[in-house]
């Protein structure tokens, strides 16, 4: 059997979920800057999903669509973006949560119903999908995917007699869960996200024209100038008249995910008004007002804790040093992994730096602990490399419970903080000591309040439910 280098070099790491990314051109240069732009904000968004990419474009006739399973690079071609010819384009990135890997479920969605074609990408997770397939079924739909997005199609798809903004606010009654959709017809382009906006999405202008993105960063990518994010219950319809929203009732609170500024979005984007590299930094200086430890030097897991190393070392006054270093060329290359290879596969992505470590105590950053194994293989190695002491400082709480709204976690029991107290995990890991940020002390470093974020991987409190899911 195959496996991904990644997946298991990464073991013990969270997958970030899906990237979303559309574009409306009223006038473009080239019939193919639709695509083009829209293969750049996919590779802007490349960390947000690496399984699956496509691009899908309308010319206000028909759509056309590519996808394959791979990165961005390796799905999507030259010749395959001159191909693709149109005003109008979407674009998804994609780790599988809700149905499996393979390339019937690879994004965007396209299909037909009454009023024309469709291209559907979503990035987020329904959590009444087992609940709407049967009840679509018994009206006569039929599946091709094990996606929850297909169940969004075929709500639309029902809803079809209605005009669009009226189908889509019909469908948002119906599913539960996260969702930022971005749809696309032969003629306009659509952005929604979910009542709570727990998953992300903003818009942007481009030489007049808009664009929808799950991260700020894309739209920086592109060049195109950030307007605002998309409201929790918004949908916005963008077409040859311009742009119009609607905005639906929204939940009696919001529920950001807080995961997307610990680990998830990329340290130069900006989500609803918070600016991720700031938010990072400010969890390391609160780390360092909650933590008092004898040390040398602080280091970081790169890439997502080296804000937060940042923000620790500046509030302590310990040095900040590059004591490992990643390996950014791994990609996800397809091995036969020996057991020697898996003893090597967090060396792959990291290895440490013995000038910067030996003879000395180390705090060591990192975002979060989900299994902690890959936490005690860079213990291990730090030692290997001559570290006198490795203290272990997370940027998050301990992480406790599953997450069901678009984000490929581990079961719970296999959540490491779950089965074990902080004392067990030091040990298991093998550091010297073992130090989580506080939930208050989070929240404090975010300059909000609590009531606007969905911290339910921390505390078990799900603001949108789990309905059919068994928790």
């Amino acid at each position: 059997m195959l496996y991904e280098l990644e997946d298991w070099a990464n073991e013990g790491k969270w997958r970030d979920e899906c990237g979303v990314f559309g574009i409306f051109m009223n006038n473009p240069a080239d019939d193919t800057d639709a695509a083009r732009t829209t293969f750049y904000g996919l590779y802007a968004l490349q960390h947000r999903g690496q399984e699956s990419a496509g691009i899908a474009v309308a010319n206000g006739h028909n759509i056309q669509l590519h996808k394959g399973m791979g990165l961005v690079s390796d799905v999507v071609k030259a010749r395959h973006i001159d191909a693709l010819k149109g005003n109008i384009a979407v674009g998804h990135v994609r780790y599988s949560t809700t149905g499996g890997s393979a390339l019937v479920n690879a994004q965007p969605l396209v299909f037909h119903y009454l009023n024309g074609m469709v291209a559907l990408a979503h990035n987020g997770n329904l959590t009444n999908t087992v609940e709407l397939r049967k009840r679509l079924a018994t009206y006569g739909s039929v599946f091709q995917t094990t996606t929850d997005t297909e169940v969004i199609a075929n709500l639309l798809a029902r809803y079809s007699q209605d005009k669009l903004e009226d189908a889509l606010a019909k469908c948002m009654i119906d599913v539960k869960g996260a969702f930022a959709l971005v749809i696309m017809t032969e003629d306009s382009l659509v952005g929604v996200r979910d009542p709570m906006g727990i998953r992300p999405l903003c818009l942007g202008t481009l030489n007049g024209d808009y664009v929808l993105a799950s991260e700020s960063a894309a739209l920086d990518t592109v060049g195109a100038d950030f307007i605002r994010d998309i409201n929790a219950g918004e949908i916005v319809v963008i077409d040859k008249d311009g742009l119009r929203s609607t905005q639906l009732g929204n939940a009696h609170r919001e529920a950001h995910c807080i995961f997307e500024y610990i680990y998830f979005a990329r340290p130069d984007s900006v989500l609803d008004g918070i600016n991720v590299n700031r938010a990072r930094r400010e969890l390391g200086k609160q780390l360092a007002r909650e933590v008092n430890i004898d040390a040398d030097i602080v280091i970081a897991v790169p890439d997502s804790g080296t804000s937060s190393a940042l923000g620790f070392s500046e509030q302590s006054g310990l040095a900040f040093e590059e004591g490992l270093m990643k390996n950014r060329y791994v990609g996800r290359t397809f091995i036969q992994p020996t057991q020697q290879m898996r003893e090597l596969g967090v060396r792959l992505k990291l290895n440490a730096v013995p000038d910067v470590v030996a003879g000395k105590r180390v705090i060591m950053i990192d975002d979060s602990i989900v299994r902690g194994t890959t936490s005690k293989k860079i213990v291990q190695m730090l030692r290997a490399a001559g570290a006198a002491e490795v203290h272990m400082v997370v940027a998050s709480p301990p992480t406790r419970f599953p997450c069901y709204y678009g984000i490929d976690t581990s079961r719970r029991e296999e959540l490491i903080a779950n089965t074990m107290d902080i004392e067990q995990i030091r040990e298991f890991i093998g550091a010297d000591s073992l130090h989580y940020i506080s939930m208050e002390g989070m929240y404090k470093a975010l300059k909000n309040d609590k009531d606007i974020y969905c911290a339910a991987c921390f505390s078990g409190d799900y603001p949108a439910g789990t309905e059919s899911i068994e928790v």
